[in-house]
């Protein structure tokens, strides 16, 4: 079954974000490598945070795990949900 991690801002401005983008966008490129996540990005309007979608729960959880996002305060809150995908 596949997850959909979702990601809060805190209250962090631009440049911060943008300091430590680097390190952040460094581990979805070992995760789209490794093929363990399918999509990832920010809303539409980044103030409302962003959204990956993964292979799996437990692939969702190691990324969080290593975010410097989360490590650095970029993210306040992280949701985790499990998804069945349709296809149509």
């Amino acid at each position: 079954m596949k997850a959909v991690v979702i990601y809060e801002l805190g209250n962090v401005g631009m440049e911060k974000v943008m300091e430590v983008f680097p390190r952040h966008k460094a581990l979805i490129d070992v995760f789209a490598n490794d093929k363990l996540v399918i999509a990832i990005g920010p809303f539409a309007n980044p103030a409302e945070g962003a959204m990956g979608v993964f292979v799996d729960k437990a692939s969702a959880e190691e990324f969080i795990k290593q975010d410097p996002f989360i490590a650095e305060g970029i993210v306040h809150k992280v949701t985790i949900k499990e998804w069945n995908e349709i296809l149509l």
